[in-house]
């Protein structure tokens, strides 16, 4: 079980932590030649190899101390062995179902908050060098007392089910896709909305329909780069499609037997919402 926490106990340092070492979207890896799994390096292969910006502690996970820390784009893989194998960089997003939940997420967590602290190191309403406050993950300005946290982009993203029982499902090809992939619709919150306000106003925009019922399915988080997904699922109420050209190449109504490729169940929440709608077709 992982305990997430900003301040370290004493012991937080000892030979057994865990070690998120971040360079961009990418993180160091321990390799084994012909296995497709990898291990994330411990304190012993990284002390004295890798030299790195200053420790963000994220908590403690069955016992060990976890730890995350940014190195320069341009830093390379150490040369040195390690326990296992060698040291490489891997992107974020390719290394899931390679690394064990909740090391994965644990992963995501390390990358948002690296990225976080490198881009709040001066005041965003003064131009003063930030510092780390504690005992709150934050940084201070110190002349105008501004906090920054660690930014979240909250989107909510929405399963849409027509007919008596819900038979047809909306899954739309978004241009963000290159490939034909078709997957829920979903938009980001803006300022002074509900959730369920977002719903709504995204699936007009974007297929001009109407919707009855919101219901609150699940969260995600995702960070490609900071998002936060809050997924529903929503009965239509009445329209035809009239897909936004800007955010959709193609959409439609589908049945459980009949889908379009679209996001397995598992990495993301989209792919939760249709195996779910489809569970309840059978």
């Amino acid at each position: 079980m992982f305990i997430s926490m900003v301040v370290p106990p004493d012991d937080a340092d000892h030979d057994d932590a865990i070690w998120f070492v971040v360079r961009n979207n990418e993180l160091l890896v321990v390799v084994e030649e012909g296995r497709r799994e990898v291990d994330v390096p411990g304190t012993v292969g990284v002390k004295g190899s890798v030299e790195h910006d200053e420790p963000h502690f994220l908590g403690m996970l069955a016992g060990r101390p976890v730890w995350a820390a940014g190195v320069p784009h341009d830093h390379a893989a150490p040369a040195t062995p390690a326990p296992g194998g060698g040291h490489s960089y891997e992107n974020l997003r390719g290394l899931w179902g390679r690394v064990p939940e909740p090391l994965y997420g644990l992963a995501g967590r390390a990358v948002q908050i690296v990225e976080w602290d490198r881009t709040h190191r001066f005041c965003g309403r003064c131009g003063e060098p930030t510092v780390l406050a504690t005992p709150e993950r934050a940084r201070k300005c110190p002349r105008c007392s501004l906090l920054c946290f660690p930014r979240l982009a909250p989107a909510t993203i929405m399963l849409v089910e027509r007919g008596e029982r819900g038979e047809e499902c909306l899954l739309a090809w978004g241009r963000q896709f290159p490939m034909r992939m078709f997957s829920c619709l979903a938009g980001f919150v803006e300022p002074g909305e509900s959730l369920e306000e977002c719903v709504r106003r995204e699936v007009k925009e974007e297929v001009g329909i109407e919707l009855d019922e919101v219901t609150y399915f699940g969260s995600q988080p995702w960070p490609f780069p900071h998002q936060l997904m809050i997924g529903f699922t929503a009965t239509w109420a009445g329209g035809e499609l009239e897909l936004d050209p800007v955010e959709i190449v193609e959409a439609g109504w589908f049945r459980a037997d009949d889908l379009p490729p679209h996001p397995p169940a598992g990495m993301s929440i989209a792919g939760s919402l249709v195996e779910s709608w489809k569970a309840r077709q059978s």
